[in-house]
């Protein structure tokens, strides 16, 4: 089994995802005792926070690179980075290290492909919709992403920071979500990419009736059949 490492703490209840769904699928697909080999690198939140708030992301993707080289040294044989947003510095975190590091994006256009679809929704954070960094990843693959409308940004923001970050799950918010997820699907969306490990809380394939690539989900899949090959 390959050590895999994880770059964390933004925030920490995502990593806690990546760490638990890791060591439950290692345990699923090789029973007994198994779990997952990892190293964890978990940087303080509010520092990185900061520093992207004020677009210094020479100094956010700083951070990032010793905690990425910090974990090759410990022995990962590849990295994920745990989060969404901060793939904004995700080239300069691979560029300083020496083994690979797994592009959220690339692992879900795999995943759309297998599954034959060329058209995705994006639903994530108003920081995530509105930077290019994801999005012309997908594009990249030849994946055409449709945005929802300008007025639902906000709406996403305040589901994902005022009520999933703290354990909150309302059924009116998965409403709301469902209905935006219509709305990509009529323009032309043949799926939706959930592009925040918060919104796989709120909701799943039965909610919704295009497919959901959940992207911590995918995410973890791939590492798991990288670290088990």
């Amino acid at each position: 089994m390959q050590t895999i490492g994880l770059l964390g703490g933004l925030g920490w209840k995502s990593s806690a995802v990546y760490y638990e769904a890791l060591n439950r699928g290692v345990e699923e697909r090789l029973g007994g005792l198994h779990s997952a080999r990892t190293v964890l690198a978990s940087v303080e939140f509010a520092e990185v926070t900061e520093l992207a708030a004020a677009e210094r992301w020479d100094d956010v993707a700083a951070v990032l690179v010793a905690a990425a080289q910090g974990v090759e040294r410990a022995g990962a044989d590849f990295l994920l980075m745990c989060t969404t947003a901060y793939h904004q510095v995700f080239e300069q975190v691979e560029a300083a290290v020496d083994v690979p590091v797994l592009h959220l994006a690339d692992v879900v256009a795999e995943a759309c492909k297998e599954a034959g679809v060329s058209s995705v929704g994006f639903l994530g954070t108003k920081f995530s919709m509105t930077r290019p960094f994801f999005t012309d990843r997908l594009a990249g693959h030849g994946i055409t992403v449709h945005l929802p409308d300008e007025k639902h940004h906000q709406e996403l923001d305040d589901v994902v920071y005022g009520e999933l970050v703290h354990g909150r799950v309302l059924d009116s918010s998965r409403r709301g979500v469902v209905s935006i997820i219509d709305e990509l699907w009529d323009a032309g969306a043949a799926g939706v990419v959930l592009g925040c490990t918060e919104l796989e809380l709120l909701v799943k394939q039965a909610d919704a009736d295009i497919p959901v690539f959940p992207c911590t989900t995918l995410h973890v899949a791939a590492a798991l059949d990288r670290a088990l090959a």
